[in-house]
């Protein structure tokens, strides 16, 4: 196998030239001859490709001719849309090719508008639907595409069948089809633990494979499980830390009917077989996730791909003519979109623009891909498809349950899709000398909507409520709960800090695709943005003289801390490397905050106030949760560590670099996020439940 500390150098798109460049809302608007309110609901709500950067003006905007012109001609006004007609809805429903328009052909089937440059595109109506927002999400897609008889013939699932596989307590996820479409392996803690399962479709028979015995096999940011091609194995992802020569990460196999579990491909993160089983795609663990292309004998491989710094290229697929190969590229966990490249390497190709959370893309036929995607502010992911050649997508699931895995048969005719619904609940833990477990946790009884990102105050605890498509901050005093704000259609996207003296509130937001810094007195009153000009990423900290606020901002795509004034000016840059979630120290005289993700772990870091280095001992930690938390007295750091899915808080001393656990809670308890009471006697934890099954979606035959 190549060296895969050898990798190519970043590839990068082409430069357009200045004639290409739209660079304000202002000139984007006047080039497609809209308003600036209509194209910038046009970027919230249907991925009209917009771009940001920061650069001499934090959060500035600028587009392509080349990229609105294509979009501009397949652009079709989402299906799924149920919202009562806004100002502007007029001008969405004809939608026109700049590029055309000023050639002067007119709109199919109509004529230019009298006073006006002849303008080209296409008028669609927009397809109500309804389902039931309380409706299991089954039911929700069944009904969905019953709703879509009219649908245009290339719906992939037009027609489809939808039926249950699982329906057990806990977790099913992860599945995996092989290519006959006859078996799905899936991971599920049916046995108290994760293993991994497989059933033959229509016996209602489960075995489990690992029993046990594999260390730890939960990733939700890669393709954990695959069959061979011959279909007599099923390979699932290990990550073992006890494991020879630092290859922790490998493939792993178990024989279809039982068997001992045996090494498979060691070293590799995820992989995919071509459709004749000729040539293998995978990518290693390191930085960039190298992608290497080899045959199938083992010989005349070679590394294609490695993504720039701080960025990930997971769920490598094959096209189904092995032209290209298709994968996820982007920023863990959220700021992802589809590529592809040629098997000889290049340069790669951006497919969507969803920037969100996109994941498990495979192919149905030829032309078409399906894929998982979040919408702008986070909701989701669901299941949408893409005409690889028209390259407009289209959201084809709903419903209230998330899909967080997709597979495929060979022949593309059958679908098992994982649909999800998580749970959030609070509790109390002591800090003691000895690790506290779950009988010395304390539930907090409360009754609004799902609860997370919980927060002590001085005699108060602050906690993020969701319901529908809305987030609201509330506080719990006293045995009262009492929410401080709320706004339609807005989600909390990074988890609140409290000011020093608790009478101020810092959260950070995502409505329509955009982020906003906001600031809100203890009690409600006051709220304020302080600033809608940066690409924020993560939850902020307030900086010690309680004057600025430190959080993350994307530059270039990654993220990179600054300090956002409260009164005005310019953000000032503090750390210029990847870094996020920041926690000052309670002397105010440094900042730690968490690095870039390589593989699966990420390393803790600290800078001085002035943004100086400031060394701490090796700290290296799995990514998931990745809150840290100072002590009171400034001496010891609170940290999540363990599995990706599974972790316990650890104290870990910064000066000796000793390590302590505090909470010894079971295999089933996923942290997701956690805080330290003023006084370091108590924690907050949150844990996350995740009720999830197997769907299967059969296709008709083609006609």
């Amino acid at each position: 196998m190549t060296d895969p500390t050898k990798r190519a150098s970043p590839a990068a798109a082409p430069d357009p030239t200045a004639a290409e460049h739209l660079d304000s809302w202002k000139e984007i608007a006047a080039y497609l001859r809209r308003d600036v309110t209509t194209v910038q609901r046009w970027e919230r709500r249907e991925g009209m490709p917009v771009h940001r950067h920061l650069h001499d003006r934090l959060g500035s905007v600028y587009a392509f001719r080349t990229e609105l012109d294509a979009w501009a001609r397949t652009r079709r006004p989402p299906a799924t849309e149920q919202r009562a007609p806004e100002e502007g809805d007029a001008e969405d429903r004809e939608i026109e090719d700049p590029a055309a328009a000023e050639a002067g052909i007119p709109p199919p089937g109509g004529q230019p508008r009298e006073g006006a440059a002849p303008l080209a595109g296409r008028r669609y109506r927009r397809v109500a639907w309804a389902a039931s927002a309380v409706a299991a999400c089954l039911a929700a897609l069944g009904a969905w595409h019953l709703g879509r008889r009219g649908a245009a013939p290339d719906d992939p699932l037009a027609g489809a069948r939808f039926l249950k596989l699982t329906e057990f307590d806990g977790i099913e996820q992860a599945a995996a089809l092989s290519r006959d479409g006859r078996f799905v392996a899936f991971q599920s803690n049916r046995d108290g633990r994760m293993d991994v399962w497989v059933t033959q479709i229509g016996t209602g028979q489960f075995l489990n494979l690992t029993r046990g015995s594999a260390p730890e096999i939960a990733n939700p940011s890669i393709r954990t499980l695959g069959f061979s091609p011959d279909g007599t194995l099923v390979t699932f992802w290990v990550r073992r830390a006890d494991a020879p020569g630092g290859r922790d990460i490998s493939i792993w196999a178990a024989p279809l009917l039982g068997g001992p579990p045996r090494p498979y491909l060691e070293g590799v993160a995820e992989f995919d077989w071509s459709a004749d089983g000729a040539r293998l795609v995978y990518h290693t663990p390191g930085p960039g996730d190298p992608t290497f292309v080899r045959d199938s004998t083992g010989s005349a491989h070679r590394e294609i791909f490695s993504a720039a710094a701080g960025l990930h290229a997971h769920f490598h697929v094959w096209s189904p003519d092995q032209a290209f190969v298709y994968f996820v590229q982007g920023s863990l966990p959220d700021r992802l979109d589809v590529w592809r490249i040629r098997p000889a390497g290049g340069i790669p190709e951006r497919i969507t623009h969803h920037d969100s959370l996109v994941s498990h893309p495979l192919f149905v036929d030829g032309r078409t891909l399906l894929y998982l995607a979040a919408d702008a502010d986070g909701f989701g992911p669901w299941i949408h498809s893409l005409d690889v050649e028209e390259r407009t997508p289209r959201r084809l699931s709903a419903g209230i349950d998330r899909c967080t895995s997709l597979a495929v048969s060979g022949d593309g005719r059958r679908i098992v899709a994982t649909m999800a619904s998580p749970k959030a609940t609070l509790w109390r833990v002591p800090i003691a000398e000895a690790r506290a477990d779950l009988s010395a946790a304390r539930r907090i009884a409360l009754t609004t909507g799902n609860r997370s990102s919980p927060r002590f105050g001085p005699g108060y605890l602050l906690y993020v409520s969701s319901k529908g498509a809305s987030d609201g901050l509330w506080k719990l005093q006293e045995g009262a709960a009492a929410e401080l704000w709320s706004a339609a259609d807005t989600r909390i996207a990074g988890a609140p800090a409290i000011a020093r003296d608790g009478r101020r509130i810092a959260f950070t937001t995502r409505q329509g695709g955009r982020t906003a810094l906001w600031v809100v007195n203890q009690d409600g009153t006051g709220a304020r943005a302080v600033t809608t000009a940066l690409e924020l990423v993560g939850a902020p900290a307030w900086a010690p003289d309680g004057k600025s606020i430190t959080v993350a901002a994307a530059v270039s795509g990654l993220p990179r801390l600054f300090g956002v004034p409260l009164e005005g000016g310019s953000p000032t840059p503090l750390v210029t490397e990847h870094s996020v979630d920041p926690a000052w120290s309670p002397e105010g005289n440094l900042v730690a905050f968490s690095g870039a993700d390589v593989g699966t772990t990420f390393v803790v870091k600290a800078v001085r106030a002035d943004g100086g280095p400031y060394r701490l001992p090796p700290l290296t930690l799995t990514r998931g949760a990745r809150h840290l938390v100072f002590m009171p007295q400034g001496r010891s750091l609170v940290v999540l560590q363990g599995e990706i899915r599974h972790k316990n808080l650890w104290l870990v001393n910064l000066k000796t670099g000793d390590e302590r656990p505090l909470t010894d809670l079971p295999p089933d308890f996923e942290v997701r996020d956690f805080d330290v009471s003023p006084d370091g006697r108590e924690i907050v934890l949150e844990q996350v439940q995740e009720q999830s099954d197997l769907v299967l979606i059969e296709r008709p035959p083609p006609r």
